[in-house]
């Protein structure tokens, strides 16, 4: 019988966890084995959340990822940014994100208003 599910306390604890999940892997939704996998990705994500906190992105890297994405250019950012050199400063962090850019940037492209309202990696650095 399977050890009793409790909390990740440890570094040992997440280990096993971890070692247990890998075995679990793929079993049906539904079954025990299934819903003790359940479990445990639940148990784990609470543990790395905490242990490894990950920083929101940085606002230009934002911007460029979403572009890649949605395979946009650079044409394609002027109705929120503005003229190709606002753009070209913006993109290599030459010109920081007015209000109204935050505010397109969001609402055209969903990015997230509290990573455009971050200082970009150059600015942290400052």
């Amino acid at each position: 019988m399977a050890a009793e599910l409790k909390p990740i306390r440890t570094e040992a604890d997440y280990e096993a966890a971890l070692a247990e999940v890998e075995r679990l892997w793929g079993a049906p939704s539904g079954t025990p084995k299934g819903d003790r996998l359940d479990v445990l990705a639940t148990l784990i994500d609470a543990y790395e959340t905490k242990q490894y906190p990950m920083d929101p992105p940085d606002p230009i890297e934002a911007i460029r990822f979403r572009m890649e994405q949605q395979g946009l250019t650079r044409k394609d950012l002027e109705p929120m940014i503005g003229n190709r050199n606002r753009i070209a400063e913006v993109l290599n962090r030459k010109r920081g994100l007015s209000i109204e850019m935050i505010r397109q940037l969001h609402d055209r492209l969903g990015i997230p208003a509290e990573v455009l309202i971050r200082p970009t990696r150059d600015e942290k650095a400052a």
